[in-house]
């Protein structure tokens, strides 16, 4: 038996942050109205090069996220194509309003970006931790919200981004993860992406909980449990017809998400149930407290949000049946 047999080589863990801003680069390389406005988050939103590349479209208004916000749809109204860069827990609490109005209500061709979210910032504690992004925004009209779940996906996303007409959040993690996707992978807007088929449960989740769900699934199967895992990247607008398809033809839904179980994913997918097709449901996420000081890894441990805690709440779901 070889030693790599005996120690399998761990996959390769990446930073979103990385794939973002290369996109980014590449983008404004090619087209001369992409620019970029921060506050004061040159470091944390990989900017550094860009900001040393395109001077004259960097823009950094301080720590000031109402501002960004107006900024970037002032520059939108005047045809330009801004990436509003911001700690996610910040430019989404401070500036909710403007986002509201400046941007939903406008719809201003603005992307808003949201770095380091969930509980990245483990250590800073709950006035870093952003568990509420995603129930914040999910809300707000036209506003679509994307979270990748890998750094091919965030590629594919932010050149999908170019085109796309109306403001848009996307949710950039700088927590490691591993590839999921492969290169050949297509972001679509409103299209849930089946990662592995299966029909005893499904398991749905987006962001840095995608890789932890299939793990999930892997183990199930040691159990003889199938199951489906679906990466619902595109939370507004939501793929209604995986979930529809899901509670149709599996026993149950876990969703799982880096952020309160209210008002994100499980509230989005439990929403379409209530209405078109009951069926059981476990959601995995905060439950309704403020998140406490940790590393991410703890906390995510702390929340059950890992492949063992996705695996014993499907096991669970399916004790109902």
């Amino acid at each position: 038996m070889s030693a790599a047999s005996v120690h399998p080589a761990q996959p390769q863990l990446y930073d979103c942050r990385d794939a973002f801003s290369q996109v980014l680069e590449v983008m404004a390389t090619a087209d001369s109205h992409v620019c970029t406005v921060v506050s004061d988050s040159v470091s944390s939103s990989k900017l550094k090069s860009f900001s040393q590349k395109y001077p004259d479209r960097f823009v950094n208004v301080g720590i000031a996220e109402q501002n960004l916000i107006g900024v970037a749809a002032g520059l939108a109204n005047g045809g330009m194509i801004p990436y509003a860069c911001a700690a996610s827990c910040f430019i989404t609490a401070r500036a909710m309003e403007q986002i509201k109005v400046d941007l939903g209500y406008s719809k201003s061709n603005v992307r808003l970006c949201g770095m380091s979210s969930g509980m990245a910032y483990g250590e800073l504690g709950p006035t870093h931790h952003s568990i509420e992004d995603l129930a914040w925004t999910r809300i707000i009209p036209n506003l679509a919200v994307v979270v990748p779940a890998d750094p091919v996906e965030t590629a594919s996303a932010m050149h999908y981004s170019l085109t796309h007409q109306g403001p848009m959040f996307m949710r950039i993690s700088r927590m490691p993860v591993r590839a999921v996707h492969g290169d050949d992978f297509k972001f679509t807007l409103g299209k849930a992406n089946i990662l592995r088929q299966g029909n005893d449960v499904t398991l749905m989740a987006l962001g840095v909980m995608v890789s932890r769900s299939l793990d999930a699934a892997n183990s199930l199967a040691q159990f003889g449990i199938h199951a489906r895992v679906v990466n619902m990247s595109s939370l507004s607008p939501i793929d209604v017809d995986a979930v529809l398809d899901a509670a149709r033809t599996t026993q149950g839904i876990v969703t799982a998400e880096e952020a309160l179980t209210s008002g994100g994913l499980g509230g989005a997918v439990a929403e379409i149930l209530a209405v078109h097709h009951p069926a059981p449901m476990r959601i995995l996420g905060v439950p309704g407290v403020f998140a406490p000081t940790g590393s991410a890894e703890f906390l995510l441990q702390h929340f059950g949000l890992t492949a063992q805690g996705i695996h014993n709440a499907a096991l669970d779901l399916l004790k109902e049946k």
